[in-house]
């Protein structure tokens, strides 16, 4: 089993950054697909942003693509979120997952982000 806890959410005005972190307990992150998706209010949930087991390779939304950039710490164990020049619709609650495919997926419960106009 993998316990993620997200953190780093909060209030920012359009056109700032945050950066949210994703810390894993139980398991290390390493043969793990890790990444992010949110859900917007009234919205479902939508993929944001991952990264392969390897590290080798990211793929992201094309709503955020070249604004967000996740990043994972072997030695941390940690998947991080960088998001720049955020808009109002970037308005979220942020989750943290883990994919392995014997075991699926886990996620954290959430954090918020709201971006002010």
């Amino acid at each position: 089993q993998v316990q993620l806890v997200e953190s780093g959410g909060g209030l920012v005005q359009a056109g700032g950054s945050l950066r949210l972190s994703c810390a894993a307990s139980g398991r290390t992150l390493d043969s793990y697909a890790v990444g992010w998706f949110r859900q917007g209010p009234g919205k479902e949930r939508e993929f944001v942003g991952t990264v392969t087991w390897s590290g080798g390779t990211t793929y992201y939304a094309g709503s955020v693509k070249g604004r967000f950039t996740i990043s994972r710490s072997v030695g941390k164990n940690t998947v991080d979120l960088q998001m720049n020049s955020l808009k109002p619709e970037d308005t979220a609650v942020y989750y943290c997952y883990a994919h392995r495919w014997d075991q699926g997926d886990f996620w954290g419960q959430g954090t918020q982000v709201t971006v002010s106009s």
